[in-house]
């Protein structure tokens, strides 16, 4: 199209100065008039970060631009890591900065020398006037943008306050590596996040929780005293050089997420539509990449109004991306107390892979040599990537740190698994990983998810899962089998999974007990509040479905508390309204599913563990809390289990998880770091590579995983040979042994030039 003859800019951060030039310089006849409140050197903070990535968006979209970038650019590799006295440095990484104010500077000479109009000192005029008289609106006004709080019924910003204060600072000399130090004080621990932005100049961000702050007597000090202050603190890292300021104000972070960008002629770009924590580097680089793509799609759409949808539909996917990977940096460190017992290196990898960005796998390739120092530190043996370390449960030592999730198949009959159930579990078994765990098994009828539930509440039952625990151990020697106890409580008596999840049997229904008499959904049926007879008679079926599980063959057992199932309807607030002695404060709500945890321990082989899965949020208003979850581990450790599963969510079904890659995983962190005890984590996790990583760091001790296990049964095999591992903590079945190295592939490779031929 043609595109906007007449533009308007709100906010002369460097996300609308850039949009300003390049939409300037794709068409020279545009009018566009730039509006920022402050003084053209006015700024916050002092350093900015941006990646290679980006660079090569501004070298291809503006050449003057990146070339002027390009002269002002410290560049350095390096991250060192310091804590309790000791440095770890890792190598390989790639950074460009340069100082705020020389970028600004930058964009002001670019956008004047194509003729835009800036007005500095100026209050932009209300949106709804602009957008009557300019064909474009454009929204940078930053993280408290007026904009999008005017027009908020439209954008619909959802801001979440975090719980650390931070403050930017500046010293005047150049760290030589991007440096984060720790300070544990009397009042907690303290961070710096420090890097170069100039030969004689680095940025330096201090932070800590906010009981942290005030305990410390920060909300006390002036801006002067404050630097003073912290730069006392980090004494060691500054060399005992003073820290400057410049309107530095403590502030709380706040994640702002828009449901729209765009109305009308009007856009929002940058931090007025999403922030992302400092502690990944990405508010800069994600307001220049918005107005890249913003720039890019007013080109190529036909119309203003597919060009703003194109750019929302662009940058939507890419923005929620770095929100998440932000977030889980952000909230490591508000979360640093539980990491700093670790050892220095773990300490270190555990820092450099907290967003799940970096990994075990780039970290190797950035630096080998960190990366093996890390590993011989966790005790891995030469050549042993961390997944295939065992991991010892009481009796049973696994012989790697990867589990088969149990999954429900629901193809038994009358409770009985079958050929399917042999196969299913069978060939997981044989396909390398460390513990296959069977489906929730039904402790009775009445306890059955769907009529294709199977059980272990009869002797015939039991035979059946005998003859695939024999299987197991005889044809894939090394592997672990366990099984999963649990009972549907009022999430029974529902259709198969393909033909209708949770959803109610249309007939032939059994009758259903809870905690509390509450449907699961409003259409399901109503469960009964269990009486105290009920509540014995349902602990005797776990214990005599347990007693079943050890004479079958098993060897581990877990405790299904979590998913909304009978047992997480006890614990969770939500699901469990009783007045009566099982119902209340926490103590109460876990007294039930320990008396069943008791019951089943006490009948279950004393060699042989014992795990409980939890749910450790419900991703719904009033449910279980972080705090809560912790204390539900350290119950169910006290009791004696001896790992805890940890999931998420299934409570209630007007749940929203904020779904991810390996998004449950910080739960299972905090209950191993917090709770002391062994956990597995799960959901989401994927690749071997994430397994290294979360072992690695201490995040887990064990790696649950489902849908890998259905695409691929040997998962654990395959990824044995692709990491080149051949060692005792997996083995190819005799048959299979041909299949343990990649298949050979056409070359793709072309022949290298090796002369050069002179005319």
């Amino acid at each position: 199209m043609s595109g906007p003859t007449r533009v308007a800019v709100i906010g002369g951060g460097p996300g609308g100065l850039y949009a300003a030039a390049l939409l300037k310089r794709l068409d020279p006849s545009r009018e566009i008039t730039v509006w920022e409140r402050n003084a053209p050197d006015d700024t916050f903070g002092f350093g900015v970060v941006l990646s290679d990535e980006t660079l090569g968006g501004i070298e291809h979209a503006d050449p003057a631009v990146y070339r002027a970038l390009s002269e002002e650019f410290v560049r350095w590799d390096d991250i060192d890591i310091v804590h309790r006295g000791a440095r770890s440095a890792s190598g390989g990484h790639g950074f460009a900065a340069l100082g705020r104010r020389r970028l600004l500077e930058i964009l002001h000479e670019r956008c004047r020398a194509l003729g835009v109009e800036l007005r500095f000192r100026a209050e932009a005029p209300p949106a709804a006037r602009l957008r009557t008289e300019y064909d474009l609106v454009v929204a940078a006004d930053g993280v408290h943008s007026a904009t999008r709080e005017a027009f908020a019924d439209v954008f619909r910003p959802r801001l979440t306050g975090h719980r650390c204060r931070y403050v930017w600072l500046a010293a005047d000399f150049a760290f030589d590596a991007f440096r984060f130090e720790i300070a544990e004080t009397e009042h907690g621990a303290m961070q710096l996040h420090g890097y170069p932005y100039a030969a004689d100049a680095s940025t330096v961000i201090v932070e800590m929780r906010e009981e942290v702050w005030r305990a410390a007597g920060f909300d006390e000090l002036d801006e002067a005293e404050s630097a003073e202050r912290c730069a006392k603190v980090f004494a060691d890292a500054l060399g005992g050089r003073p820290l400057r300021s410049h309107k530095s104000a403590w502030t709380a972070f706040r994640t702002v997420v828009c449901a729209r960008w765009s109305h009308g002629n009007l856009v929002l770009l940058g931090d007025a539509a999403h922030t992302a924590h400092f502690s990944i580097g990405s508010g800069t680089k994600l307001a220049v990449e918005d107005a890249l793509a913003l720039a890019a799609n007013l080109e190529e759409q036909p119309t203003l109004e597919k060009a703003l949808a194109a750019y929302e539909e662009e940058r939507k996917p890419v923005v929620a991306s770095t929100q998440r990977a932000a977030r889980a940096s952000l909230e490591w460190f508000e979360n640093l107390a539980q990491y700093v017992d670790q050892p220095p290196r773990q300490f270190a990898f555990n820092l450099l892979t907290r967003s799940r960005r970096v990994t075990h796998g780039n970290l190797r390739l950035r630096d080998a040599g960190f990366t093996e120092a890390v590993e011989r530190e966790f005790g891995c043996p030469p050549g042993t990537p961390p997944m295939f370390t065992p991991f010892r449960l009481r009796g049973l030592t696994l012989r790697n740190r990867v589990v088969v999730s149990p999954m429900d198949v629901y193809s038994a009959v009358d409770g009985v698994p079958g050929d399917f159930h042999l196969v299913h579990l069978g060939a997981r078994a044989l396909g390398g990983a460390g513990l296959v765990m069977t489906e929730m098994v039904c402790v009775s009828p009445e306890g059955r998810i769907t009529p294709g539930c199977a059980g272990l509440w009869t002797g015939r039952q039991a035979e059946a899962w005998r003859r695939i625990t024999d299987f197991v151990h005889r044809q894939a020697p090394g592997a672990a089998i366990g099984v999963q106890l649990g009972h549907s409580g009022r999430k029974g008596s529902t259709r198969l999974m393909w033909e209708g999840m949770d959803e109610p049997l249309p007939k032939d229904n059994w009758p259903l007990v809870a905690a509390s008499p509450l449907p699961h959904r409003p259409d399901g049926q109503v469960p009964r509040e269990l009486t105290r007879a009920q509540l014995t008679d349902v602990r005797e079926q776990f214990a005599s479905a347990a007693w079943r599980a050890a004479r079958s063959g098993f060897d581990l057992l877990e405790l299904h508390c979590a998913h909304g199932y009978l047992l997480s309807g006890f614990l969770s607030p939500l699901t469990n309204r009783r007045t009566d002695a099982y119902g209340g404060d926490l103590d109460r709500r876990l007294r039930f599913p320990l008396e069943v945890f008791d019951a089943v321990r006490s009948v279950w082989p004393e060699e042989r563990p014992m795990t409980v899965r939890v749910s450790a949020a419900d991703w719904a208003e009033g449910g279980t809390t972080p705090d809560e979850a912790v204390a539900t581990a350290r119950a169910f450790a006290a009791h004696g289990t001896d790992a805890v599963d940890v999931s998420t969510g299934q409570v209630v079904a007007e749940e929203r998880p904020e779904f991810g890659r390996s998004y449950q995983t910080p739960y299972a962190d905090r209950i191993r770091n917090e709770a002391g005890v062994p956990v597995i984590a799960v959901g989401a996790i994927s690749s071997w590579d994430d397994v290294n990583s979360l072992i690695l760091a201490g995040r887990t001790d064990l790696c649950a995983l489902g849908r890998p296990h259905l695409y691929d049964p040997h998962w654990t095999l395959h990824a044995a040979a692709e990491q080149d591992y051949a060692g005792p903590a997996v083995s190819w079945p005799a048959p299979y042994g041909a299949g343990s190295r990649r298949p050979q592939t056409g070359r793709t490779d072309a022949p290298k030039p090796r002369l050069k031929l002179h005319s």
